[in-house]
């Protein structure tokens, strides 16, 4: 083999090479920052449709609503710890290490961000709370089967009655 032909082979080995290391960087650093969503009867129970569970140290996304007389709080600090269920009959429970939204209560649905820590435990690092009484985040209305509507008033409701 000439030392021309040499020296392009070598070249595009190496580009080959390269191309292929940045490649697979790439999906690592995108495949640990994937957030899956899960409904707390899909992190016991797996996905409906493939049986897929989260493992215990994954990065997830739980919605349900939280469930009512689980609250707990720390007196002094910041630590808070709640059940989220959902209507399959599935329970999750969060421990969370920070300020809670300002609507944040139970009975009301919710979103937690967080990390796996053991089967059925979450240590979130984000909480959402729905904005008003009539929204659900979409998610979560979906996983519980519920329709994700506008609501409507009639005119007495709104106090318009003539």
């Amino acid at each position: 083999m000439n030392p021309r032909r040499k020296k392009r082979l070598t070249l595009a080995v190496a580009l080959i090479a390269g191309v292929a290391a940045v490649a697979s960087l790439l999906l690592y650093a995108l495949n640990s920052n994937l957030n899956l969503f899960y409904t707390p009867y899909e992190i016991t129970h797996g996905k409906n449709d493939t049986g897929v569970m989260p493992e215990v140290g994954q990065r997830i996304r739980v919605g349900g609503m939280v469930t009512i007389g689980s609250m707990k709080r720390d007196p002094k600090s910041l630590h808070v710890e709640f059940a989220v269920h959902d209507s399959a009959g599935g329970t999750v429970f969060v421990t969370y290490d920070d300020l809670l939204p300002d609507l944040f209560r139970e009975g009301q649905g919710i979103v937690a961000q967080g990390i796996l820590v053991a089967s059925g435990k979450l240590e979130a690092t984000e909480v959402l709370a729905k904005h008003d009484e009539n929204y659900m985040p979409p998610e979560v209305a979906e996983a519980m089967g519920q329709k994700h509507e506008k609501p409507t008033y009639s005119e007495e409701a709104m106090g318009n009655s003539k």
